[in-house]
């Protein structure tokens, strides 16, 4: 339970392009609160200024989040409300305040969700791709490998993937895009809100193709939305069509073993699984 003598932390969205985005409700707040807890304090410091405000500030980031937390805590025992801002958009997503926010709530402090910009939320708003069901993932992995593996692992989810991503890696995420993915069709959103925001729409391919056409597309922040596999067959379907793959193969005098290897690669599983399978069925003939 919440101590009713202390103050709150307001977990405030901010713009992540166009300033007039910021809620009177957010703007008031930052007004309001003895500090501003951001994640850069530079940048910050233009969006207060815009506002005409002059609030102190302490910088939380990555590097120092876990040890501000008491010093934060402190503050908000002593009655004083305190707002959480990252550098654009909502606290939190793929931004600091994480650790922040379960400390405190763990220790029964109020938190205050201010809601306004994300950029996952807008980009899914327009992209016209499936948004009943999405899952986001933030930043893929700087590194080819790390990156391509995470996308092998999702390419069998049905539901629309969501990524964030910087101009200096988004024709590498492409190119693993297209090796993981295929012809799949994805959206790219560019510089949400901003002067040049764009939309991109195609198979991994056609948006390298456009961006080397036009390298200006390659600049800004980008959210990539990709649309979900194809629903797999139910249980039942999926074991009548692959006893008849097996048995196609086995037909056209393909050996078990190889027969297993045709399977796995185009149905997944082990070999090993396979291989008894086919020999299953092979002696069932």
């Amino acid at each position: 339970m919440s101590d009713s003598s202390s103050g709150s932390l307001y977990v405030v969205a901010t713009p992540i392009g166009n300033l007039d985005d910021l809620s009177p409700r957010a703007a008031r707040v930052l007004g309001e609160v003895a500090l501003v807890a951001a994640e850069d304090t530079r940048h910050t410091a233009r969006l207060l200024r815009h506002l005409g405000l002059s609030v102190p500030m302490l910088s939380l980031h990555e590097h120092n989040e876990a040890a501000r937390v008491d010093q934060l805590d402190a503050r908000l025992a002593a009655g004083e409300d305190i707002a959480l801002v990252s550098d654009a958009g909502t606290p939190l997503i793929s931004d600091p305040g994480f650790v922040l926010v379960r400390e405190l709530r763990a220790r029964g402090r109020r938190i205050v969700p201010l809601p306004g910009p994300c950029a996952l939320v807008a980009a899914l708003s327009a992209a016209g791709l499936p948004t009943d069901r999405f899952l986001f993932q933030g930043f893929l992995p700087a590194k080819g490998g790390g990156r391509r593996s995470r996308l092998e692992g999702l390419a069998g989810r049905e539901e629309t993937l969501v990524f964030y991503e910087s101009p200096h890696r988004i024709r590498d995420t492409l190119a693993d895009l297209e090796a993981c993915f295929g012809a799949r069709r994805l959206v790219l959103a560019r510089e949400l809100t901003k002067t040049f925001e764009t939309f991109l729409d195609g198979t991994p391919a056609a948006l390298l193709a456009r961006l080397a056409d036009d390298p200006d597309q390659a600049r800004g922040e980008f959210v990539i939305m990709v649309a979900g596999a194809e629903p797999r067959p139910d249980q039942e379907t999926a074991a009548v069509e692959a006893e008849a793959l097996l048995g196609a193969l086995l037909d056209e005098g393909v050996g078990v073993k190889q027969a297993a290897a045709v399977a796995a690669r185009l149905l997944g599983g082990t070999k090993k699984t396979w291989y008894a399978r086919a020999q299953a069925l092979k002696e069932r003939r």
